[in-house]
């Protein structure tokens, strides 16, 4: 779906995994939970196509992911409310207030996209440490699950 808005975007990261490797899985992962459209979830599968080792893939996935997500975190805690609001817009910003006020803790297990939690979480001051718990589960096994297929799609090309 996001290759049909962004074709250019998709053909750069495609171009930026295949000369960079593990480092453009690093960057890419780190940059979508912060601002980019772009995951790191067809990358690690498809990392026996670029010559990744698809656990190395998901472990440099999920790093990334975690910086970019206390990156996202910090920024929205500093920069404050107005900022998030305007970044996200006021109605986007209301349901995801009502989200975490009900949910907390699961609201980042299992909210997307990711950015808008990593963003909010912050703003809304989630304590970092169980952010950041919530966030290791929650892309802990997301990423697992596309290295599972990696990994069978690595032995089956093989």
């Amino acid at each position: 779906m996001i290759e049909q808005f962004f074709p250019e975007l998709k053909r750069y990261a495609q171009d930026f995994v295949a000369s960079y490797g593990y480092t453009a899985i690093f960057l890419i992962s780190f940059t979508e939970s912060i601002i980019q459209p772009i995951p790191p979830y067809p990358f690690i599968v498809s990392a026996p196509f670029f010559k990744l080792n698809v656990y190395m893939a998901g472990t440099v996935a999920l790093l990334g992911n975690l910086l970019g997500a206390l990156a996202a975190y910090y920024l929205a805690s500093f920069l404050g409310e107005t900022f998030v609001k305007r970044l996200l817009g006021e109605k986007l910003y209301l349901k995801g207030e009502s989200l975490f006020n009900k949910y907390g803790f699961f609201a980042v297990l299992i909210g997307e996209p990711y950015k808008l939690v990593c963003w909010l979480s912050g703003v809304f001051k989630m304590p970092p440490s169980v952010f950041l718990i919530a966030s290791f589960i929650a892309r802990g096994i997301r990423i697992g699950a596309f290295v599972f297929f990696g990994n069978f799609l690595e032995k089956f090309i093989s």
